[in-house]
């Protein structure tokens, strides 16, 4: 038989290229990788392991997860199991000349029934475990055309729980998974300076055809909101304090799991023995309680965890898997009935969680008056996806999160402590968030004591202030604890903060803030009253002041992650937006209680109160003072100085066209890449497209517009006579004009989804880059799409918009 490399090794001189030769390896492995590769164009050259050689494909655009999207995929020589690891790059000349990325690895096995000898009848399905490409895809060979040369294939996502959007893998994943480089970065031969990226964990498979025991699977996790959501299309649960956790039966046997995939089997073993009990096997979601004075008690269940004496309860919300079959895709409601079905009548350890539909608010408000924690809403068609989703939604009757233990006050008495410092985590450190001194009896406190004892430490993990924190002993940060408290005050300390108990089950690099969002469907804007109502704001489309009201009161919930908590200056048309307008940064209380102030120092050292907004009653509040576009901060509230995002507003010249800005903005995306730099398209309303980059807010003012504007500069130097990155008109014509100036302290940016005061009544909206390259205006929408903009908000293709944790690069 000939040499199955002997093509590979045929292409390349190995004293020219640092490519590995090509030699068998024999073994029955399981590898996927792919490597983006740059050569005369750009692709990702896919490959799996089989028969002791890599099976290569290369996908001209790049991998898609939208299960609609067919990549064309050519079928190249097979390669050395050696290759899997190379990345650098080809000598120019030589063959495949360009710069190797490897930018994917992981493991993959064709689906229950299937092999990998399917490749010979020109198809293949199969589950990758991959730390960029999960779930499962379809390889399916084209009929050959003609004279045609090579292998035409297509790959393709399978709709399943790993599927999203068209270009997301593409344009968000831009450095490798070995070394964290970027293309340019290893085309330059630097070394791999950067921290490379965390493996991410292995996807679960999708259940296979026949009985088999269940492996746990990342949970589905809640939203918090400030208000149930209303309609038909919700049901509502009682959200229990307890321990969330995953349980896998298996006829005789079964795993009682943690959120977090820890076995804690010997803590529950009751909870274990009753779903053991259950006929067949199943995968079971729900949440482990015991009860004091007739409650769910959250002390109470540590107490019965530390006795080992039973007395606890798992109320069962979803079944994910059912012997072998995987559920996941299925209605909640479908998965509830075959719940109900499984379980019975129940028992005291065993019991189905009962849900309403519709009513979520009275069923809210019992919960409060009988002392529980809250409300859990989900969506009842919706199927269960791993990680927090907007599908499922928490309201709590109480203020209430883990937070982490960062040190603690010595006691006057001598004894234990006086109070503990709480943090969260916030990019790569954690951020001081108050302390609590109450909710501790003399039990409690000794066993804290001796728990922190041993993480004692002489430096402050957080950064905190001084007169806060005076005489703290510091601890490294381990603990997590369950608090209660009133409200978090503007700078984000936490007020009237109660310890409730120490949670296990969660790592201290989890605990993030958790900030509620409006609820869907909730109508929140029924406290401001609207005065002349039917005032047209809008004469060309015939737009009334309270239609923009009803707009900004309904797109609240998709608009305030965007807008909310952060300084803002309105434009003000009180009149209209043909007449008089102007810019309103401060205020002095004249917009009432649900506009907010934030005191801000400015230049001169003299202090100021800016507008911030965080409720739809916010937003419509200043529609009443004559409101109609809403320009933020490039900062949040809770951190001025620290920047969460840079814009980069593309202001063509009047003699171009929309096509043009679309190209530049591409470029921006593109430039921007090659510094590792994830960046989003937001059409501006208006004639232009900001280029939007999320930041972790670690730089200061400063250091990024300084980054902004040598970034800016350097694309007008290398393209004079496509881009200005200079204010003055007279140096802008048949020019982009990139306004970087937008990311400078004080200075302001259109907020997503804001009306602007244009003609038509236009709105500023996020689209993906695939979106943007077949709309024809910045104008694309107005307040009358207000339907059509909630739909696209909660789609696959805007999914992840806006967000990557990210920091300033060298440059």
């Amino acid at each position: 038989m000939t040499d199955a490399l002997e093509r590979y090794n045929a292409k390349r001189d190995f004293t020219k290229t640092a490519e590995p030769a090509g030699t068998l390896a024999p073994g029955n492995g399981n590898s996927f990788m792919v490597q983006k590769h740059d050569a005369t164009r750009l692709h990702w050259d896919f490959r799996l392991e089989i028969d002791g050689v890599l099976k290569s494909w290369a996908v001209t655009r790049g991998p898609s997860l939208d299960p609609n999207e067919k990549r064309l995929a050519v079928r190249t020589e097979d390669h050395p199991l050696s290759y899997a690891t190379f990345e650098g790059t080809i000598p120019k000349g030589e063959y495949g000349g360009g710069t190797v990325m490897l930018w994917d690895r992981g493991t993959w096995s064709p689906i229950a029934g299937k092999s990998a000898k399917d490749i010979d009848e020109g198809h293949l399905h199969f589950v990758l475990e991959g730390e960029r490409m999960r779930g499962e895809w379809l390889l399916i060979r084209l009929k050959p055309r003609g004279k045609e040369r090579g292998e035409n294939w297509l790959l393709r996502k399978v709709e399943d729980g790993f599927a999203g959007g068209t270009d997301t893998l593409v344009e968000e994943a831009l450095t490798s998974v070995a070394t964290g480089r970027t293309m340019s970065e290893i085309a330059e031969g630097k070394t791999a300076a950067k921290v490379a990226p965390k493996m991410r964990k292995a996807a679960p498979k999708k259940a296979a055809t026949g009985k088999r025991a269940p492996v746990f699977r990342e949970p589905q996790l809640c939203t918090l909101v400030d208000a149930v959501p209303a309609g038909s299309t919700w049901l509502h649960e009682i959200k229990y304090d307890g321990y969330r956790t995953l349980v896998a039966g298996a006829g005789k046997a079964a795993k009682v799991f943690t959120r977090s995939g820890l076995d804690w089997s010997d803590k529950f073993g009751g909870i274990a023995d009753a779903v053991a009990a259950l006929p067949g096997t199943a995968l079971i979601d729900g949440e482990i309680v015991a009860f004091r004075d007739g409650k769910p008690d959250f002390a109470a269940l540590k107490d019965a965890i530390a006795a080992a004496d039973g007395g606890m309860t798992l109320f069962a919300f979803d079944l994910i898997e059912q012997d072998g079959e995987d559920l996941s895709d299925l209605p909640l409601t479908e998965r509830k009935e075959r719940l109900r079905a499984l379980i019975g009548e129940g028992s005291e350890t065993l019991r189905y969680s009962e849900h309403v539909v519709g009513s979520g608010e009275a069923l809210f408000e019992q919960m409060c008056r009988e002392g529980l924690e809250g409300v859990v809403s989900k969506r009842a068609d919706s199927p269960y996806r791993s990680g927090r989703t907007k599908a499922w939604l928490k309201a709590k009757c109480i203020q209430r999160q883990e937070f982490v233990i960062v040190g603690w006050q010595p006691s006057p008495k001598g004894r234990g402590f006086a109070s503990l410092l709480l943090a969260v985590h916030e990019g790569d450190g954690f951020a001081y968030r108050g302390k609590v001194g109450t909710g501790f009896n003399a039990a409690t406190m000794d066993e804290l004591v001796a728990k922190l004892a041993p993480l004692e430490r002489k430096t402050a993990p957080v950064s905190a202030p001084r007169a806060m924190v005076r005489g703290a002993k510091w601890v490294t940060p381990k603990l997590v604890a369950e608090i209660a408290y009133a409200e978090v005050t503007p700078d984000g300390m936490l007020r009237h903060a109660s310890f409730i108990g120490l949670r296990e089950d969660k790592g201290a690099n989890e605990v993030v803030a958790e900030i509620p969002a409006p609820a869907p469907d909730a109508k929140t804007a029924t406290s401001v009253k609207i005065s002349n109502r039917d005032r047209v704001i809008f004469p060309e489309s015939n737009v009334t002041k309270v239609q923009l009201a009803d707009y900004y009161a309904a797109i609240a919930p998709i608009m305030l992650p965007w807008a909310g908590k952060r300084p803002v200056s309105l434009v003000r048309c009180p009149q209209g937006r043909a007449r008089a307008c102007f810019f309103q940064k401060h205020d002095a209380g004249s917009f009432g209680d649900t506009v907010h102030q934030v005191p801000i120092r400015e230049k001169d050292g003299s202090t100021e109160n800016y507008l911030y907004v965080d409720t739809a009653d916010g937003l419509v509040a200043c529609v009443q003072m004559g409101a109609i576009e809403f320009h933020g901060w490039g900062s949040s509230v809770a951190s001025v100085e620290q920047p969460d995002r840079m814009v980069f507003d593309l202001d063509p010249d009047e003699g171009l066209d929309f096509a043009d800005t679309k190209k530049a903005a591409e470029h921006l995306k593109e430039q921007l890449a090659e510094l590792g730099l994830v960046s989003f398209p937001l059409l501006s309303g208006g004639k232009g497209v900001h280029v939007v980059v999320p930041l972790t807010p670690k730089a200061e003012w400063p250091a990024v517009k300084d980054f902004a504007s040598r970034f800016a500069q350097a694309l007008a130097q290398a393209e004079p006579d496509r881009f200005v990155a200079t204010m003055a008109k007279a140096k802008r014509k048949g020019r982009i004009f990139i306004d970087w100036l937008r990311n400078q302290r004080g200075a302001t940016a259109i907020m997503p989804y804001s009306a602007r005061a244009r003609e038509g009544a236009p709105v500023a909206v996020p689209v993906s880059w695939t979106e943007l390259r077949d709309i024809d205006t910045a104008a694309r929408w107005s307040v009358t799409d207000l339907d059509a903009l909630a739909k696209r908000a909660g789609g696959r293709g805007l999914e992840g918009w806006g967000v990557a944790d990210q920091v300033l690069p060298d440059f």
